[in-house]
């Protein structure tokens, strides 16, 4: 029997982050796994499954909410800064080792899409944690939006964040747009089908709101993670790549995956970014599983 339980922990001032931490059967201290979502989303997209799947497995684990999303309090509400998000990220290591039921020196952190990402920068920065797995992961926000906005879109995208600092400066709120859409005259994040159907899948009322401050797409577009990779090891990676990837795009990842050093592993899936979540999980979190227990267990 797995208890899911409701957490909180400080980031810093008054910010408080909100999350599950799921206990395993058995006597502890247990090896532990950090978890936390990707761009714009919130726990309860699709990260339930993998917590689970690693609780049964022998591991506790923590999913925590970036701050402005979800359980976790932070204003401004839907603001994507990845390396507050990675700082914020240290300090729920901080909270697992803290805990009783955890062993201190095994600690593992799982991250997906713009997560995975960050799952590479903690990798390499953060030598509490002993495996890392980054699915899917953010490599380059420069190339990712080079290939993701066409051409002669770039040229308002760009005024749109100029905008959006001069509206600041006056003491407006930061400006907001969708986070997915399929309605070109609505500005978005994310046009797909298959992104739309993962951020609007059915989650609890009040959980999330489709949209995303203007500022996050600059943040992302400036965000190179990839830079950090040959710096993980020591620490083991791995990587789990969609083929099919147009979101974090698959070239991009299986390059920084030859540019990581050892000990290392590449798993790849076939289908989408949004695949590991869905028809392809068993393989993703299989493969995640298999990690942990021949870094951790």
């Amino acid at each position: 029997m797995i208890q899911r339980k409701d957490v909180q922990f400080r980031a810093d001032g008054a910010v408080q982050l909100r999350g599950w931490l799921f206990l395993p059967d058995g006597p502890g201290p247990h090896p532990a796994i950090t978890m936390a979502h990707g761009y714009a989303a919130a726990k309860e997209h699709g990260l339930e499954p993998f917590a689970r799947a690693f609780a049964e497995s022998g591991f506790v684990v923590l999913v925590h909410d970036h701050r402005g999303f979800g359980a976790s309090n932070g204003r401004p509400r839907q603001d994507v800064d990845p390396w507050r998000q990675i700082a914020d990220w240290r300090r729920a290591i901080s909270f697992l080792e803290s805990l009783p039921e955890v062993d201190p020196e095994r600690i593992g952190l799982w991250g997906t899409s713009y997560a995975g990402g960050h799952a590479i920068v903690l990798g390499a920065t953060d030598r509490r944690l002993r495996a890392v797995v980054s699915q899917v992961p953010t490599i380059s926000g420069f190339e990712q939006g080079r290939r993701r906005v066409v051409p002669e879109a770039v040229a308002a995208l760009e005024e749109g964040f100029s905008e959006d600092e001069r509206a600041q400066l006056r003491g407006e709120a930061p400006r907001t747009v969708a986070v997915v859409g399929s309605d070109p005259a609505v500005p978005a994040s994310y046009r797909t089908q298959e992104a739309i159907d993962f951020y609007l899948q059915p989650v609890p009322d009040g959980v999330w709101e489709n949209e995303v401050t203007v500022r996050s797409t600059r943040a992302a577009r400036m965000y190179e993670p990839g830079i950090w990779v040959d710096r993980v090891s020591p620490t083991p990676l791995l990587m789990v790549v969609a083929l099919d990837d147009t979101v974090t795009v698959t070239d991009m990842a299986l390059a920084a995956y030859e540019r990581a050093l050892e000990p290392k592993r590449l798993r790849t899936i076939p289908g989408g970014h949004f695949d590991p979540y869905t028809t392809r999980f068993d393989t993703a979190s299989g493969a995640a599983v298999e990690w942990f227990r021949e870094h951790l267990a």
